[in-house]
């Protein structure tokens, strides 16, 4: 591959689409520098080896890892190196965006383009997604009103409403609701809930479907709720289905954007990772796979979530395996982790940077559960000392693990090319024996087990505790069915425990599971630990209050550090 300037400025998206092989009959150009790709590109001959490499990280500190960025800075690296990459992300969601976390397209130099757009509407999937889960609400409580029979199962009983609303914001007012107040034309009065858009089911099916018709069968089994008889009503049952499909029509369709080096970057489905499965579409990895050579995709959040639910959910569903890992750290963080404050960790700290390896040392023990060859990379900051940087890499070649710096936020792709070729090199090796799948859990074990072997083996735990009501959760879900379907675990990104002020790595704990919730369509259980929440709260400056439009028309504010 060519090395000229033009190959590392961005390109028009009709040649990104080429530089995959995607013919321009199946790009959907949606205004400047986006476009959809239609699913019958899926059905184009594999040109590609497609191996995939998993990028997660430790758990996230308030210092920050910048996973996405070393995810965008890696693909910019083995770009250069002449790989044919493809880079596979989530979609931002609003909330973060004006929440704590501001943009989510990378930051400095490794970054996607155009990222005003990306990290906010893009083109429309979140919205698809938050109209299609209210409409089935709307159509839940409006054959509650009118006293429709959900197919030979009877009414809907409106005192068992399990499905609730959702909308594309951190709004903590929203998590208990009362609906119906008013005239007796304004509905049954009940109480609700609402979820953030990226916790929705729907957000979920979208990321795991395979097509149209797995898209609408999956959104059929949604329960949302119990008829006054006691039978679940789907909704299917209700009759949503068919429209709920064609709402997400185009939303199905993977984004093709590009990095800021003209690279091509398929960002697409956004669920979180601490409270649904955190991966981006399967649709976009099995593209991806089929036109590039190495494929980089996130496990949002730490290896102990996103990474493992890539893992045992995604990764059984699709049917790929990944060659490699790339774990993400910083030295501030992995000093936080060792128990250094976060306004000191900026500063040189020997002895916090020894005891926070400690909890990179439990992730690498994951990767090797796991059977995954792992590359770290340090993500270096300007005040790193060359000391602290050769501590780390000092302690994991005794470990027998590659490390690479990596200077991408600074740099760009330049800065990434040593961890690209180490990361190429590694993925390159297992040609002849590429890692075999290795879960958690299987998918015949109880329910509480699966639970229980996560908490072991990924977070490091004794046991679990479940409440009184996870148990009778349990033994609802399991007389629906639902027993032998993954387990995808709703916890604090902060802590390998239940609770978020608990960092470094822990022992003899437990981890707590307050309620289950059956994801029918998504095709898991939710277990929701500790204090978890499905809608998150504004924190009292939140990001908006940066945010504003300037009179060239551009936006400034979106992301950290970009005041």
């Amino acid at each position: 591959m060519s090395t000229s300037t033009r190959l590392f400025s961005p390109q028009r998206i009709q040649d990104v689409a080429s530089e995959l092989g995607i013919p321009e009959e199946y790009v959907e150009v949606y205004g400047r520098g986006k476009a959809k790709i239609d699913l019958a590109a899926l059905a184009h001959p594999q040109d590609g080896a497609g191996r995939v490499v998993l990028v997660s990280a430790i758990n996230p500190t308030p210092a920050g890892e910048g996973k996405t960025t070393t995810s965008v800075g890696l693909a910019m690296g083995l770009r250069r190196l002449g790989k044919r990459v493809a880079l596979c992300l989530r979609e931002p969601s609003l909330g973060p965006v004006f929440g704590v976390k501001g943009g989510g397209t990378g930051g400095g130099r490794a970054t996607l383009v155009p990222a005003d757009d990306i990290n906010l509407h893009f083109t429309g999937d979140l919205h698809a997604i938050t109209a299609a889960h209210n409409l089935l609400s709307a159509m839940a409580d409006n054959a509650c009103h009118f006293g429709v029979p959900c197919g030979d199962k009877g009414p809907l009983d409106p005192r068992r409403i399990t499905w609730g609303r959702a909308l594309d914001m951190n709004d903590r007012a929203l998590r208990h609701v009362v609906l119906g107040l008013g005239h007796k034309t304004d509905g049954v009065p009940r109480q609700d809930r609402f979820d953030i858009t990226a916790a929705s089911e729907v957000m979920a099916i979208v990321a795991l479907a395979s097509g149209y018709a797995d898209l609408e069968e999956r959104l059929g089994r949604i329960v949302v709720g119990t008829s006054l008889g006691g039978a679940p009503v789907t909704a299917a049952d209700v009759g949503a289905s068919a429209a709920m499909t064609a709402l997400l029509r185009d939303a199905l369709k993977p984004n093709l954007v590009q990095t800021a080096e003209g690279g091509p970057a398929l960002v697409h489905a956004g669920p979180f990772a601490n409270i649904a499965h955190g991966c981006s579409s399967l649709l976009a990895t099995r593209l991806g796979a089929r036109h590039s050579d190495i494929v980089v995709t996130e496990g949002g959040f730490g290896f102990d979530l996103g990474g493992e639910k890539f893992l045992d959910i995604k990764c059984r569903a699709a049917g790929i395996w990944p060659r490699v890992l790339v774990l993400v750290a910083t030295l501030r963080a992995l000093k936080m982790h060792g128990g250094a404050p976060v306004k000191r960790a900026g500063e040189p700290d020997a002895q916090a940077l020894a005891r926070g390896i400690d909890h990179l040392t439990k992730h690498l023990e994951t990767a090797t559960f796991f059977g995954l060859p792992v590359v770290v990379a340090i993500n270096v900051f300007p005040n790193d000392t060359a000391e602290e940087l050769t501590a780390v890499e000092s302690a994991l070649q005794q470990r027998n693990v590659r490390m690479s710096r990596c200077e991408g936020f600074a740099r760009g792709g330049e800065g990434a090319l040593d961890l690209a070729a180490a990361v190429a090199e590694a993925a390159e090796a297992t040609d002849k024996a590429p890692p075999n799948p290795r879960f958690a859990y299987e998918l015949s074990d109880p329910l509480d087990e699966k639970i229980r072997k996560i908490a072991r083996v990924v977070y490091g735990a004794d046991d679990i505790t479940l409440s009184h009501g996870a148990e009778k959760d349990r033994a609802r879900i399991e007389a629906l069915g639902g027993e032998k379907l993954p387990v995808c675990m709703a916890k604090t990104q902060l802590s390998l425990t239940d609770d978020p002020h608990v960092h470094g790595r822990p022992r003899g704990f437990h981890v707590n599971v307050r309620e289950l919730r059956l994801s029918a369509g998504a095709g898991f259980v939710v277990a929701l630990t500790g204090d978890m929440m499905t809608m998150p709260g504004l924190p009292k400056e939140p990001a908006a209050l940066r945010v504003k439009l300037l009179p060239d028309g551009r936006i400034r504010g979106l992301m950290q550090n970009d005041d």
